[in-house]
């Protein structure tokens, strides 16, 4: 296990386009640290800075208490996982998980050969250790039995696993993941989800992983960071970012379905504050110090309640059915909300009719800038 440090840390690509501004993080030994955002912000390159697939342009990174800025992948005592599994179709499974520790054996047999007369006896114990190591790395993945098989015989979750396993086998200070489920279908990236959580706890290592899926996000890290156009937005245990987002981007990113949005005027009158929509006037007993004049509640989807004098009054547009739960999508006053009912209480709604729900006791609120006022 080791931490990961970067400070400051920027990329720089020729043309004067800026992918990573200044991040700063510190991830922790043993730590499941998930880099989550839309297409384009700068997770992916964050990580392959790290990996050293990417130069940095500017600030440092350090593993495991040594700067690694000027120091090939190779020895960054790192393993990384790939989108595309990145295996040798002409290996066996086996093959493939143990390449990376017999390719080291290999280029010092040379020079062992050279300086030691029982060079074919460690050789044989060199061997002996990396079977061993696949072995285990097999064990913990439920690849035993495929282990002579040919990557083109496996499934995709199959092949995640092997990929998965060829880093263990390394034994690395850090795991780096760079969106290994994307190719996954969605049955599939669940249950492979839950076997890299139970992997973490088992091996106990430092873990970097990126994804533009929030649920996937969510479901594994320790802490998210969630990044904006190569700016980090905020960092936090998945809980924080959902109770307590800083900003109306993590807001809206985190959570499924995404949070609703009203928009409105900030009304003050006896020293109170309301927010003025289309649709009316909300109170805001929480909000007196709010000092734009415009602002914006930010309702979660499962808070949202048909009630009789609702503050939000709509037609019903459409229903989901999804088990024990349902999405509603309402339209009110031109601003369309998401409301995530129990099963038992969408059956009784019918798109097209008229509908009222409640104001959740706990909204959040965002200034005119995007950011979190309560």
């Amino acid at each position: 296990m080791a931490e990961v440090i970067l400070k400051s840390v920027g990329k720089l690509y020729p043309g004067g386009v800026r992918a990573v501004h200044d991040v700063d993080l510190h991830v922790r030994h043993g730590e499941f640290v998930v880099l989550v955002g839309p297409s384009g912000c700068g997770k992916s390159t964050t990580l392959r800075m790290v990996a050293g697939l990417e130069e940095i342009s500017e600030g440092t990174i350090s593993i495991g208490g040594r700067v690694v800025n000027d120091i090939a992948p190779s020895d960054r005592d790192i393993a990384m996982v790939f989108q595309n599994y990145a295996l040798y179709p002409h290996m066996t499974v086996g093959q493939n998980m143990a390449f990376g520790l017999e390719r080291r054996r290999r280029h010092g047999s040379v020079v062992r050969s050279l300086l030691s007369p029982s060079y074919a006896a460690e050789r044989r114990s060199e061997g002996a250790r990396i079977q061993a190591r696949v072995d285990e790395a097999a064990g913990l993945l439920g690849l035993q039995p495929l282990l002579h098989r040919m990557p083109r015989e496996l499934s995709g979750g199959q092949r995640q696993r092997v990929a998965v396993g060829r880093a263990i086998v390394r034994d690395p200070a850090v795991f780096l993941f760079d969106e290994p489920l994307s190719n996954l279908d969605a049955k599939l990236r669940g249950e492979m989800r839950t076997e890299l959580r139970v992997l973490h706890r088992r091996l106990g290592a430092t873990m970097m992983y990126v994804t533009h899926d929030q649920e996937e996000a969510m479901g594994l890290a320790d802490r998210i960071v969630v990044m904006k156009d190569g700016l980090v937005q905020q960092v936090g245990a998945p809980t924080e970012l959902y109770d307590q987002p800083v900003n109306r981007f993590v807001a809206g990113f985190i959570g499924t379905p995404t949070m609703n949005f009203v928009d409105g005027t900030v009304e003050r009158d006896g020293g109170g504050v309301a927010l003025r929509w289309a649709g009316g006037r909300i109170p805001l007993p929480h909000c007196t110090a709010l000092a734009t004049t415009r602002a914006a509640i930010g309702i979660r989807p499962d808070t949202l309640v048909p009630t009789a004098d609702g503050a939000f009054r709509g037609t019903v547009q459409s229903i989901e059915f999804l088990g024990d739960r349902a999405d509603a999508l309402i339209e009110s006053h031109g601003v369309r909300l998401n409301a995530r009912v129990p099963t038992n209480i969408a059956r009784s709604l019918r798109e097209g009719e008229s509908i009222a729900l409640g104001m959740p006791a706990v909204a959040h609120v965002f200034d005119g800038d995007g950011f979190r006022a309560v």
